[in-house]
């Protein structure tokens, strides 16, 4: 390459013509080209992604290749790494300071699903390398340490800096707290809401997290206590609308989506995601039967423009997976490629939402 007499700074000049697709913005004035090596006959660099579950990856590497092709030397060889550094919008909070996106996945109902999504959006996560994170905050009715087959565990106690901290129960790679650890199976959990309000408080506070990527929030059905608290108490990157098609969960997903939009609270609304979308026997995925109705989600998303992350169909393995307590994803299924894809476009929408909207604070609301 020395009789070529190319220059880091050429390198750079064609990697300028690449826009970042979702943020609009060229790779360069976005500081995500690090490490430009040059050698005989070769060019080496890596593109810092804004998540490992970008769903444009190759899209960006090809164009990559394309652009040093276009504008430096066709022949030249380009090897290129594709790394990822998760951007946070996350501001001013002592609690979690270390946990770089919190997104609540929510609905107005009960029966949706949401605990089931929660798992395999977090295990989707988890696989494309991404540090990740649940709070059960579903704290009367908790079904994630079953979701994660490890009911019959109990999170430990150390000091951190001096003070008692649980430490999170670690399943598949994935942090996990809920009351399900804390209280015996068989006991029903029967608090009013402060005291509801308190042991949220302490998933915060008083578990030691770490570094985490994206600590998700199952939350109880309705629009509730919980919620006010979970806003209050944290800044929130973004919520997902968890609904399935039907008039009568499409009613409640839409209270849930409009606890988000209210002026006082104001936390984006990343998403819809329809569960049970339709049937389909897993020996005929091209068979569909849209038993809960067609679209719903769909046109909750068009209504509220807001973005479709993705339509779950119902198929026999989810139920079986939740009953072994492995999440459905970790599978070679149909149902593991629809929640991948729904993990790569939630990925994006929070990208998009820490490049382009406020930073997020604690909510301030009066009651």
């Amino acid at each position: 390459m020395g009789d070529l007499k190319i220059k880091k700074e050429d390198i750079i000049r064609a990697l300028s013509t690449v826009q970042e697709p979702d943020l609009k913005k060229d790779l360069v004035t976005l500081n995500m080209i690090k490490d430009i090596e040059l050698g005989v006959g070769e060019v080496r660099f890596t593109v810092v992604l804004t998540t490992p579950a970008c769903p444009l990856k190759e899209r960006i590497r090809k164009e990559c290749e394309e652009a040093i092709h276009t504008h430096v030397d066709e022949n030249l060889s380009v090897v290129i790494d594709m790394t990822a550094d998760v951007t946070s919008s996350r501001v001013g909070t002592a609690l979690l300071p270390n946990v770089k996106n919190i997104i609540a996945i929510a609905s107005g109902k009960g029966g949706v699903g949401k605990s089931t999504v929660t798992a395999n959006l977090a295990m989707a996560l988890k696989l494309s390398g991404a540090k990740v994170g649940i709070i059960d905050a579903d704290i009367s009715g908790p079904s994630i340490p079953v979701m994660f087959g490890a009911e019959e565990m109990q999170p430990l106690v150390s000091q951190i800096d001096g003070k008692n901290m649980i430490q999170p129960i670690m399943q598949y790679g994935i942090k996990m707290i809920s009351m399900g650890f804390l209280a015996p199976q068989d006991n029903p959990v029967p608090w009013r809401g402060p005291m509801a309000t308190q042991a949220l408080r302490q998933f915060f506070s008083d578990t030691h997290w770490g570094e985490l990527d994206y600590l998700l929030i199952d939350l109880p059905p309705g629009t509730s206590d919980i919620h006010l608290s979970l806003v209050q108490l944290v800044p929130v990157t973004g919520a997902v609308i968890v609904t399935t098609p039907q008039k009568v969960a499409l009613a409640d997903a839409t209270k849930g989506l409009m606890f988000f939009r209210q002026p006082q609270i104001n936390v984006p609304v990343l998403g819809v995601i329809e569960n049970m979308a339709y049937f389909t026997p897993e020996e005929l995925p091209e068979n569909k039967y849209y038993i809960f109705g067609k679209d719903g989600g769909k046109n909750l998303a068009i209504k509220y423009e807001t973005d479709l992350l993705g339509e779950i169909p119902l198929v026999q393995s989810i139920r079986e997976a939740g009953d072994e307590g492995k999440p459905a994803v970790m599978s070679d299924s149909i149902i593991a490629s629809a929640f991948k894809q729904s993990a790569e476009l939630l990925a994006q929408q929070v990208a998009i939402r820490n490049a382009t909207k406020e930073k997020t604070k604690p909510v301030q609301v009066k009651v």
